[in-house]
């Protein structure tokens, strides 16, 4: 390392870094490394500063050594295990709680080619981000409860949300004109029948208000919800409030699951769970339009249908893991893209586009279907392993979630009780995502999505990877900078690469 620093020109060498050759090295790859070295060489020290808050009650390393070897529960909103600002009643039949998260990300200027209407921009942008949320619930007795959350999102996002599949911030609107009103986001029945009249311990949370629930039981819950909620969980890759925040990072990308604009749906969710093992299922509606804030309520029609499989074991022995299997199908008004490029190239529409459009089709209802697996392992005490990996079958156009074909991402996350910080958490993963060639062909004519179209494609993956640290300052106080590095955004070659530094602060009631 010392011959390389002396012989080799620091702009050199910090172009090797950022991809770049030593002709691209200018005063904005100055601040960027400048973000690079505040979040990975300055953040860390705040570990060791009493100013953020030392613990009140830091795990000795005689409880750490009989500490479980079991991985700790996927992080739901409300979690117990999350200090509060206020203390949570443990025996109430009634939850009341709230966050409040507050993303700010920018990106320097970099290079482009070319942009097109939903490119992500080229110059110097920023944007903050906003979600609070109200979690309510009864417990009516031991077996059923109701949930009901108010939320308000607003603030921005980075071009408005465009030119990325793995977008930055999973927190973000997707439509900026959407109103800024309070709107209810879940409200559900859940019920429990149980199977077995032995019992396990409950860790309540905004999604389970329960102290204790029979080993083997079946759940039924019916109302509006998140998909991501029930489905395609793991422990240190799921929650944009205290974890990673890209979108392909914290859910699976290619699972193009039923919401509206929002991220929220209408339907049922059955779990059957036992010991070591459960099987969920979920029948829920889908939007009117891509990306649409209105569902279409007729099921019979236009519905989705999602299968999960959960198995808690391990990969390696002797270390606790989960392996989740999903699958999915949507039934819905999707374009096909094939189609699309066909009235493009032969002017067959009646209304000929100087671009293939993917919604010029009359109402038809085509299906989508796709895969996925999830993989959580503990390496260590301390450090969890996770890695998804998704397919869909890329003939219909992109519908709910992002415009994401195949991907695959894989991460670790490491428990702040490792530094005597037990609240804190650090982690770092690498996403690759790719869509398939009837999608390319689309983008390359110049057709837009309702998240992609930069006029034109050069086509490569697009490979993020991310990092954070989430610092607890006191009680229910968070705040987490962040770093993630985009190649090929929106699976263009000729844009990019981009850096996008983001801080993020957190507060749990």
């Amino acid at each position: 390392m010392k011959f390389i620093l002396k012989h080799v020109p620091m702009a050199t060498l910090l172009n090797r870094i950022l991809g770049k050759s030593s002709r691209s090295f200018s005063a904005t790859n100055l601040w960027t490394v400048g973000m690079i070295v505040s979040i990975f060489f300055i953040t860390p020290l705040g570990c060791f500063v009493p100013a953020l808050a030392q613990d009140t009650n830091p795990t000795s390393a005689e409880q750490s050594a009989t500490a479980p070897e079991d991985p700790p529960t996927p992080t739901a909103e409300g979690d117990e295990s999350v200090e509060t600002m206020f203390p949570h009643f443990k025996d109430s039949r009634f939850w009341l709680s709230g966050q409040a998260n507050f993303i700010f990300q920018t990106h320097p200027p970099f290079y482009a080619a070319y942009s097109g209407p939903h490119s992500l921009g080229a110059h110097y942008d920023k944007a903050t981000s906003r979600v609070l949320t109200l979690y309510t619930g009864v417990r009516l007795n031991n077996s059923t409860e109701i949930l009901v959350d108010i939320e308000e999102a607003g603030g921005a996002a980075l071009s408005q949300g465009f030119g990325l599949a793995g977008n930055t911030d999973l927190d973000i609107v997707r439509n900026p004109l959407l109103s800024k009103e309070p709107y209810l986001s879940r409200g559900m029945i859940h019920k429990v029948f149980a199977v077995s009249t032995e019992k396990v311990e409950n860790s309540r949370n905004s999604l389970s208000l329960f102290t204790e629930l029979p080993v083997r039981r079946l759940e039924i819950r019916v109302g509006k919800f998140g998909m991501p909620d029930f489905f395609d969980q793991n422990s240190v890759g799921s929650d944009t409030h205290l974890q990673f925040i890209n979108w392909t990072v914290d859910d699976n990308g290619a699972w193009d699951y039923a919401a509206d604009t929002r991220g929220y749906t209408v339907g049922a969710v059955a779990d059957y769970e036992d010991r070591n093992w459960g099987f969920r299922f979920a029948e829920a509606l889908m939007p009117k339009i891509a990306n649409g804030i209105d569902l279409v309520y007729r099921p019979w029609e236009v519905h989705a249908e999602n299968y999960e499989y959960e198995l808690r074991h391990g990969i390696l022995p002797r270390r606790a893991g989960v392996i989740r299997l999903l699958a999915y199908t949507n039934y819905a008004n999707m374009g096909i893209y094939r189609d699309a490029i066909t009235q493009f190239v032969d002017h067959s529409s009646p209304y000929p586009e100087l671009v293939p459009e993917i919604t010029n089709h009359p109402w038809h209802v085509t299906r989508k279907y796709g895969f996925g697996i999830n993989l959580q392992q503990n390496l260590t005490r301390y450090l969890t392993a996770f890695a998804r990996f998704g397919w869909d079958d890329g003939r219909t156009e992109s519908f709910a979630y992002t415009e994401d074909d195949q991907t695959f991402a894989e991460g670790v996350g490491a428990d702040g009780t490792w530094w005597h910080r037990k609240q804190d958490r650090a982690g770092i993963a690498f996403v690759s995502n790719a869509i398939k060639k009837d999608h390319q062909n689309y983008l390359a004519d110049g057709g837009l999505g309702f998240l992609l179209g930069d006029g034109g494609l050069n086509y490569r993956r697009e490979n993020i990877v991310e990092s954070y640290y989430t610092a607890h300052v006191w009680r229910g106080i968070y705040v987490a900078p962040g770093l993630q590095h985009i190649n090929n955004p929106g699976y263009d070659r000729d844009r990019g690469p981009v850096l996008v530094p983001s801080f993020r602060a957190h507060v749990e009631f």
